[in-house]
């Protein structure tokens, strides 16, 4: 099993998801940000694709070293004969996995509608329209739900391999 960069005994993909989760909330503000108050729908446009993409091999990469090395469970406890959790305190981590999996499920469906909607229903080049209020409610949602899972996807991670 490769070890990660973070420094603590984690895989290589987790340390790089987690990376990924503390850097997708800035950006994703700046690209708020960069909609709301400067009308840069264009940047706002390509900031939301390239997040998005971004994210999606991040996961797939992520999902297939989970694979690999068979499940989370077995990269907290590397060593079966030397676990440094118990059956208890894995379970404890199980619970927060379990909040984390909640928005960690449905931010790729509501982020992906948000988006597929914007792509199938905004001019191009993008100005605001009859579909902006719609976008607007669905993209605070998304931008909530994601950042729901930056914060609990980096809350796992302390407990599973930092605490």
């Amino acid at each position: 099993m490769y070890r990660g960069f973070l420094g603590f005994d984690a895989s290589l993909m987790l340390d790089v998801v987690v990376c990924a989760l503390a850097l997708v909330v800035p950006i994703l503000c700046y690209s708020i940000w960069a909609v709301k108050f400067r009308r840069q729908y264009h940047l706002h446009k390509k900031l939301q694709i390239l997040l998005s993409l971004l994210l999606f091999v991040a996961v797939l990469l992520f999902e297939v070293d989970m694979q690999l090395h068979g499940g989370w469970q077995a990269i907290v406890n590397k060593d079966p004969s030397q676990p440094r959790m118990t059956p208890e305190e894995l379970s404890e981590v199980a619970q927060v996995l379990y909040i984390h999996l909640v928005f960690a499920i449905s931010t790729p469906f509501l982020w992906g509608w948000t988006m597929f909607e914007a792509l199938r229903k905004f001019p191009r080049p993008v100005t605001p329209g009859r579909h902006s209020r719609k976008h607007a409610f669905l993209g605070w949602a998304s931008a909530i739900d994601l950042t729901m899972t930056s914060i609990t996807g980096l809350i796992f991670y302390y407990f599973a391999f930092v605490r």
